[in-house]
């Protein structure tokens, strides 16, 4: 078999394990979206707080030192012990819901029954309050995170790959254990929004907020349970982005790579997202494997192609919204006027 055909393959596989990666963040999105009709823009920082937040648990850290040693002159950083990387998980997930329930009563309360526009814009004021007190809270240093996730190279892949083909594929452990747990969340949420009470609230406040109060279904609950749900999601994006990268405010920004994921998938599609975060993601890797391997867009173009994987993604789900707005998975909008 020919070189390039082989790096081709591990190129894709590669490529569709970090759109796994990518739809772990879109997934957050379209939690929110399908459940409450916002389009939350601070998903993005949510991942970032919520692995921060693990971090400094797992590190025994003092929440708001810097804060705290500039007003009383201490120089108190660390409680001196550490946190069981589970419970310090599960204490993370009470902060994500003491954030749910912050949401609900000093935000969206206020909120019910404005314009998406309206609800589009709180998010973003969110998002840059949530990524302050996230500073505040944790500092701004890298930091390494570790919840005893298997990292590093796939030797059976590697072993087995090398004996069929003669060249063995480099497969990241962490890669296979959110594709593992990315199937998991999926299966949940979908059983969880189609055969439970909750589900269905959710589904009819999308609708209308004003048609669900009426029949009797609390938007503060739901929106709760929203919020919750959108928090864990966001956990879970945070624990793989932050250990395959490192924790660090750049972390935010992987929410960009959300959105042509959720133009491909569509806004209200669960297994739209996992899809499309797949077709992103080898879509860009074999794309940039295409361009620096191949001479010939040199001597088409004049000059090399680099670093497409920065604007592919964006190219590809433009080329979606003109000929399928809704997306793949999306639910077409017909009005009737």
């Amino acid at each position: 078999m020919p070189d390039q055909l082989l790096f081709a393959m591990e190129v894709s596989l590669n490529g569709l394990m970090t759109g796994i990666m990518y739809a772990l963040v879109a997934l957050g999105f379209v939690l929110i979206y399908k459940a409450s009709g916002i389009f939350n823009y601070s998903q993005g920082v949510m991942a970032l707080f919520a692995a921060m937040t693990l971090v400094g648990i797992q590190e025994g850290r003092v929440p708001f030192s810097h804060l705290i040693n500039s007003i009383f002159g201490t120089h108190i950083t660390e409680f001196g012990f550490e946190v069981p990387a589970l419970l310090a998980i599960l204490l993370t997930v009470a902060v994500m819901i003491a954030f749910a329930l912050f949401v609900q009563k000093f935000v969206f309360r206020h909120l019910v029954g404005q314009e998406p526009i309206i609800l589009f814009m709180a998010t973003i004021g969110l998002a840059y309050f949530l990524e302050g007190v996230s500073d505040l809270m944790w500092g701004s240093e890298i930091r390494q995170l570790d919840v005893g996730l298997p990292q590093g190279i796939n030797g059976a892949i590697d072993n087995a790959t090398f004996e069929a083909l003669g060249y063995g594929f480099f497969i990241d452990n962490l890669d296979i254990s959110a594709a593992i747990i990315a199937a998991i969340l999926v299966a949940v949420l979908i059983a969880f929004a189609q055969y439970t009470k909750q589900g269905r609230a959710m589904r009819a406040v999308a609708d209308d907020h004003q048609a669900a109060l009426s029949v009797g279904i609390s938007l503060n609950y739901v929106w709760i349970l929203v919020w919750s749900l959108a928090g864990i999601v966001a956990l879970v994006a945070g624990v793989m982005w932050g250990s395959k990268s490192g924790v660090q405010f750049s972390l935010s920004l992987i929410a960009l790579k959300a959105l042509p994921v959720l133009m491909l998938g569509g806004f209200t599609s669960i297994p739209g997202a996992i899809i499309g975060g797949l077709i992103i993601g080898m879509g860009e890797a074999l794309f940039e494997f295409v361009v620096s391997s191949n001479d010939l867009f040199g001597a088409w173009f004049g000059f090399t192609f680099s670093a497409t994987e920065n604007w592919f993604a964006y190219v590809l789900a433009l080329a979606f919204l003109v000929f399928r707005p809704q997306g793949l998975f999306g639910e077409r909008i017909i009005e009737r006027v």
